[in-house]
């Protein structure tokens, strides 16, 4: 994990000094379905090169197919990834596991298939962690939970994120020992024309007996903001950010986690 601090030489200012700060707080780097700038995205290839990378953490997104098996992939629909229209919810999973999902990023990764989650999570080094996004509700619970059972890895290193606050409410009762975030994004309220309060989502997330907000980087975040979820007993991660100086300003502020496209650029840019 890249550590930053809230101590800086008066003699630094600017982007220099979040580059050259240091302290105790440490910020994890997730790779956005993989190493996705450089892989095709949710990806075998993708999730072993943003291991390569050096990302604390990988990130997917997870379906069921119409088989009730776990697959793999952010769209509901394979037409993006695959040149093929296929609704997932209504494919077999032997149907989906044809199609090359590789090839749209170039001829380099032709032939990559769906993968299982099974195998994703086996790429998981004992020390790194990997966020599992459910793109569905309640329905894929008994799946994830033998998914689970089946790694023989730690509740601490498989999280749950997703959108859908009753869903997350459902996964954190059922895995009381694996970490749960909310995802938000910054759309406007129609009714205040206003984006959610950090007060107002900590009182959600709470409510709901979650871990942690994982928040889109359009909020207005700084280092108050991630006092206040911290202050509230949980943690704060952050998506998609691919600029390292955006990256930066989130790190000093104290964010837990900066989830993005380009984990090494990340890494090396805060690393300095």
């Amino acid at each position: 994990m890249i550590t930053v601090s809230a101590w800086l030489p008066r003699t630094i200012t600017g982007l220099g000094a979040l580059f050259l700060s240091a302290s105790l707080h440490a910020v994890e780097i997730i790779g956005h379905r993989g190493a996705s700038f450089d892989a095709p995205e949710n990806t075998l290839a993708s999730m072993n090169l943003a291991w390569r990378q050096q990302a604390d953490g990988i990130e997917t997104d997870i379906h069921l197919s119409q088989d009730g098996r776990i697959v793999v992939i952010h769209d509901y629909d394979t037409l993006r990834v695959s040149g093929i229209s296929n609704r997932v919810a209504s494919t077999p999973w032997a149907q989906l596991q044809r199609l090359d999902v590789g090839s749209w990023k170039g001829a380099d990764w032709a032939g990559e298939k769906l993968p299982t989650l099974d195998s994703l999570i086996a790429t998981v080094p004992r020390d790194k962690c990997f966020l599992i996004e459910i793109k569905v509700h309640e329905e894929i619970l008994p799946a994830l939970e033998a998914a689970f059972q089946a790694s023989h890895k730690s509740p601490q290193q498989l999280r749950i994120i997703t959108f859908y606050l009753e869903t997350a409410q459902a996964a954190k009762t059922r895995f009381p020992k694996h970490e749960v975030y909310w995802l938000v994004g910054y759309g406007k309220d129609p009714a205040t024309g206003q984006p959610p309060s950090v007060t107002e989502l900590i009182a959600k997330a709470r409510a709901a007996h979650l871990d942690g907000l994982d928040l889109d980087a359009k909020f207005p975040i700084d280092t108050r903001f991630v006092q206040q979820v911290h202050a509230a007993g949980l943690k704060l991660h952050v998506w998609t950010v691919d600029d390292p100086e955006r990256a930066a300003v989130l790190a000093a502020a104290g964010v837990d986690g900066i989830t993005t496209n380009k984990p090494k650029l990340l890494r090396e840019r805060l690393k300095k």
